[in-house]
């Protein structure tokens, strides 16, 4: 199941971002050949406007084909319409809409998890307007009741109950005072959210739990409120574009460092993830809900705008990199030259993948 939403994740980001390049490319009046879904070998097309739209067998991504885009012989009378006879304003917009249309579709999705509510830290007089409330254990104290009982970091606890007594609030403090109000040795039966399912577990207070209040009886947890609290539809599209930026941030610092100590031989591959990481980590946002999964898109098309940015040969960066070169010295680079750095280029990347994937299996069998 993992490994389905993995596809369907990876196959809608690939698409948004070849739909950036063929809106530009339609707009500055460029001859798209073909935008497919997956890869060849096709299972169907049909033509549109000068334009074949194609459902292809391997469902891996999508690409989009703009005539004269990857001609590998110089022309000294290209097409009106292809891609290398349009101003080099043209070209570079054409290159960074992929880029901008990712960016743009991480801020809808984070826009429309804010506007459904997501689980979050809370304040009591926030919690009193939320929804789906409990109590999210931040911390077990080792070889305490809690412990001992399985209670784990995480959990979300929904309900107490004791008898003929239930606790089914959000404040921190009357849930203390709960579990402390029996004197006698009975259990408190706990039901608590993780990944998404609900389990009842039972746990045994006990006194000389807490250090600052040793008479007390305690479970020997840290506990804090949390719930779902929708963001307006008005405020959802400011939020999101904010939420959006600091995560846009956050990774363009994460990948800058990651490429600076990559070069420098001293990159901590155990901090990326390759695609048997990204499969685990899509796997355990589907277990926590589907605004988890929305999440994780979007940071991943976050992600995926800027690595492609990045100013590699066989990577949106380096071909915006050549065209600013070319606009620079005006003329075409040489095809040859090129090509041998876009092949250069095509096979760092594809090392770099290799060593990650690697990475990524490795750290399976730790």
């Amino acid at each position: 199941m993992s490994i389905l939403i993995f596809i369907i994740v990876l196959v809608a980001l690939i698409v948004v971002h070849e739909f950036g390049h063929f809106v530009v490319a339609k707009w500055s009046g460029m001859k798209v050949e073909e935008f497919g879904i997956g890869y060849p070998p096709r299972a169907a097309g049909f033509t549109y406007k000068g334009t074949l739209y194609s459902l292809n067998w391997l469902p891996f991504g999508g690409f989009v084909k703009i005539l004269g885009e990857d001609d590998s012989e110089e022309e000294k009378h290209p097409p009106k319409d292809s891609f290398v006879a349009k101003p080099r304003i043209l070209q570079a917009a054409t290159l960074v809409a992929g880029i901008a249309m990712n960016l743009l579709f991480a801020w809808l999705l984070i826009s429309l998890v804010l506007f459904m509510g997501t689980e979050r830290s809370l304040t009591l007089e926030e919690a009193a307007r939320a929804k789906d409330t409990g109590l999210a254990i931040s911390h077990v104290l080792p070889d305490s009741p809690a412990a001992r009982a399985g209670l784990m970091q995480g959990d979300i606890i929904l309900r107490a109950a004791r008898a003929d007594k239930v606790f089914s609030g959000y404040d921190p403090a009357l849930f203390s005072e709960f579990i402390a109000e029996d004197t006698k040795e009975a259990a408190v039966t706990l039901t608590v959210k993780r990944a998404g399912e609900e389990k009842d577990i039972a746990a045994v207070p006990a006194d000389h739990v807490s250090p600052s209040e040793p008479e007390r009886r305690a479970l020997g947890i840290a506990i804090g409120t949390v719930g779902t609290l929708p963001v307006s539809l008005l405020s959802a599209p400011v939020e999101g574009a904010k939420l959006t930026w600091e995560i846009t941030k956050q990774t363009a610092a994460g990948l800058a460092h990651f490429f600076g100590s990559f070069f420098t031989l001293s990159a901590d591959l155990s901090q990326v993830s390759g695609p048997v990481g990204i499969v685990g980590a899509v796997g355990t946002a589907s277990a926590e809900g589907f605004a988890s999964v929305l999440i994780i898109t979007a940071i991943i098309s976050i992600n995926l705008a800027l690595i492609n940015l990045v100013p590699v040969p066989a990577l949106d960066g380096g071909r915006l990199l050549f065209v600013i070169i070319e606009a620079i010295i005006r003329r075409p680079l040489p095809k040859g030259i090129a090509r041998g750095v876009n092949t250069a280029g095509f096979a760092l990347l594809i090392l770099l993948m290799l060593v990650v994937t690697a990475s990524d299996i490795f750290k399976l069998f730790k």
